[in-house]
């Protein structure tokens, strides 16, 4: 196995974790910073208050974006095992 295709691999398998993570944590990120403005214009300093919300928020982008996460997993899960014969030689 040569190192040309060991960075290949390693390029594409890091693409693949942040594709398929990257919206998830987008809209974690979004609420969060909705919930801390709204924290420092109501003076409410509870440190939970921001988990819920999140949560909710990421179950909701784990109903409407699974399915693609789940496809782009595959696809590389299958291009991997399809390769396997050149990858262990």
């Amino acid at each position: 196995m040569s190192g040309e295709l060991v960075i290949s691999l390693a390029e594409r398998g890091i693409t693949t974790v942040l594709m398929v993570s990257g919206p998830l944590l987008l809209l974690a990120l979004v609420v969060g910073l909705l919930v801390s403005i709204f924290q420092a214009t109501t003076q409410i300093q509870e440190q939970t208050l921001a988990f819920i919300p999140k949560i909710v928020a990421v179950m909701f982008g784990l109903v409407i974006f699974g399915p693609w996460m789940l496809t782009q997993v595959v696809q590389f899960t299958t291009e991997i095992l399809q390769n396997l014969t050149t990858v262990i030689r």
